[in-house]
């Protein structure tokens, strides 16, 4: 009975040494894998260090122009001379008119001084009346002129990122804004979500 007693509590003693084994083995599982690897856990940390911290985010413009043509209807004025401009006709029905009154006055070498003086009198003033009487045509007419200026506008065409990882700071252009911090694989910068 004795022996058999013995051999229960071996029994018990192997069993109970066999399960806190087991839960040790439990225990390191659940921070490596069985192919070496890392555990979800540890894999938890080793992405929090594929982040890297931003530590300026500066946005990059570039200007543009798109010149444009910008047309308007002006009203111009044209001035046409008139026809007779050296008021020759007034100047000639004038001389005539005058020298016709001239001969009606006086006699002999008078008569022929008065018709001149008549002539000469009556060419100016119907020169002059032709010039208060005459005036220039005006003419208008509505012209288009267009001339081109500049449109210049800013565009938006990414964001030039500083971060640190590793006790490096590097420059990357994103399309956007990546926030706090980017997320960093193999050497090749992705965006983060993370704000």
């Amino acid at each position: 009975m004795k022996s058999l007693t013995i051999n229960a509590l071996t029994i018990g003693m192997a069993a109970a040494l066999s399960l806190g084994l087991s839960a040790c083995n439990r225990n390191a599982d659940a921070g490596t894998s069985a192919d070496g690897g890392t555990s979800a856990s540890g894999a938890a940390a080793q992405a929090a260090d594929n982040y890297a911290r931003v530590v300026s985010v500066d946005p990059v413009r570039k200007t543009v122009n798109n010149p444009k043509q910008v047309c308007k209807d002006e009203v111009i004025t044209h001035t046409t001379p008139p026809k007779d401009e050296h008021r020759i006709a007034g100047t000639a029905i004038g001389a005539v008119a005058g020298g016709l009154l001239g001969n009606q006055v006086g006699g002999g070498k008078g008569k022929t001084l008065a018709t001149v003086a008549g002539a000469i009198g009556g060419g100016y003033a119907g020169n002059r009346i032709q010039a208060s009487r005459q005036h220039a045509n005006t003419t208008s007419t509505v012209e288009r002129h267009c001339d081109t200026v500049n449109n210049t506008s800013t565009k938006l065409v990414g964001y030039d990122v500083r971060y640190e990882y590793k006790g490096v700071t590097r420059t990357v252009r994103m399309d956007h804004d990546p926030g706090d911090r980017v997320k960093v694989e193999e050497g090749v910068t992705a965006v983060s979500d993370a704000r």
